[in-house]
């Protein structure tokens, strides 16, 4: 595939950035797309859902507040993959997430899923657990000849040493199957299963109790294709838009954790924009539901916002 000279929408919600020196929240866009194996338009994702923003509304309504009163964004220029090898690619990634602000939430929207290991190990490069929203278990050594297939992420990321709680698997091969159910760092949670009340519980109380350095990584095929239909690999199943944001306030209200990341991949702009829609609606919860919980709407209403019509 030839590398993408598409240009980026530079805000989001229409809002003019912040320095990203100063920006509480940063918005990276990869729309990196070299090893999809189904539906392609990865690549596009991070503009739809930018383009997206514009139509939501400043209020967040779950949290009843309006995060950008107080927390400054910055959409950052996009990490291209243009002439780049795969290696190069990829330390281009690790290279520009280790030097971001770490005392900022960082939103990376892809782009495949081929792109999260770089910025976990940016960010983290301590250790700490992945929460890992999908349909598939991507937990194969390599695929397609290639560790940065977007077939590979999880086991890269677990092969450093990193938790994975896995949520939502409904396809894996029997190779992965063995591998997950013999590795006592990974807990994964098959979409059927978490049908069961009792299951669903459990999983919260689980992301309730983790302690450390946490990323969300969310492959929108995650999702029930009913209401996702844009995505690289759909299959049947999968989570509702409530669920999502249930581990996403889980999450964010657990004290004991300090949430480094979350990135939105694998999203397929489609013709209704309904998928573009939910994945620029979940990165306003992200912020939302974090800066909520991190006190930000006791700090002074100088964000992002400031002298902007609200109409």
């Amino acid at each position: 595939m030839a590398g993408n000279n598409m240009k980026i929408a530079q805000t989001f919600l229409s809002l003019p950035n912040a320095d990203a020196t100063e920006a509480d929240v940063l918005i990276l866009p990869v729309p990196h797309e070299k090893t999809v194996t189904y539906n392609h338009g990865t690549r596009k994702g991070p503009n739809a859902i930018l383009a997206a923003s514009e139509q939501l509304e400043f209020h967040e309504e779950d949290k009843n507040w309006a995060p950008t009163r107080h927390l400054k964004l910055c959409v950052l220029d996009a990490v291209s993959d243009d002439l780049l090898s795969a290696e190069d690619f990829h330390q281009q990634l690790y290279t520009r997430v280790k030097a971001l602000n770490p005392h900022a939430l960082l939103i990376a929207l892809g782009g495949e899923h081929s792109i999260t290991p770089d910025m976990v190990f940016a960010r983290m490069p301590k250790g700490g657990t992945v929460v890992q929203i999908d349909a598939h278990a991507d937990f194969r050594e390599s695929y397609h000849g290639s560790i940065y297939n977007h077939a590979c992420p999880m086991y890269r990321i677990r092969k450093q040493g990193y938790d994975l709680v896995q949520i939502g698997i409904r396809s894996l091969n029997s190779r992965e199957a063995e591998s997950l159910a013999g590795d006592e760092g990974i807990t994964t949670w098959f979409d059927r299963q978490l049908q069961h009340p009792e299951n669903w519980q459990a999983l919260l109380s689980q992301l309730a109790s983790l302690q450390g350095d946490v990323w969300l990584t969310v492959d929108m095929d995650g999702f029930d294709p009913a209401a996702v239909p844009g995505v690289g690999t759909p299959q049947p199943g999968g989570l509702s838009w409530h669920q999502g944001l249930d581990i996403l306030d889980a999450l964010t209200q657990n004290k004991a954790i300090r949430l480094c990341g979350v990135d939105i991949v694998e999203l397929i702009p489609e013709s209704s924009c309904v998928s573009d829609m939910i994945a620029a609606k979940l990165v306003q919860k992200s912020f939302s539901y974090w800066g909520k919980a991190q006190g930000f709407d006791r700090r002074e209403a100088n964000g992002s916002q400031t002298g902007v019509e609200d109409d």
